[in-house]
């Protein structure tokens, strides 16, 4: 039995696209959780809708700077 090559489940030539995509959502989220806390008062902030934000945020963005980073060849 010979071994499998290890495949991605996504082709290369989407590593591009996804990576525009997934960077534009994360910086519009990004945005809007900035702009939240600058509208907002003390009294007035949710905790709970600045974690998710951020967090939502968060993975967009690593996500997007990964598939920058194969799409530019640098395979991690």
């Amino acid at each position: 039995m010979a071994p499998k090559a290890i495949a991605s489940p996504i082709p290369d030539s989407l590593y591009p696209t996804l990576s525009v995509f997934t960077l534009a959502i994360g910086l519009i989220l990004t945005a809007s959780f900035f702009i939240y806390e600058a509208t907002s008062s003390r009294k007035t902030r949710n905790l709970t809708q600045e974690l998710a934000t951020g967090a939502v945020a968060s993975v967009f963005l690593g996500f997007g700077s990964l598939f920058l980073l194969l799409a530019s060849g640098v395979y991690v």
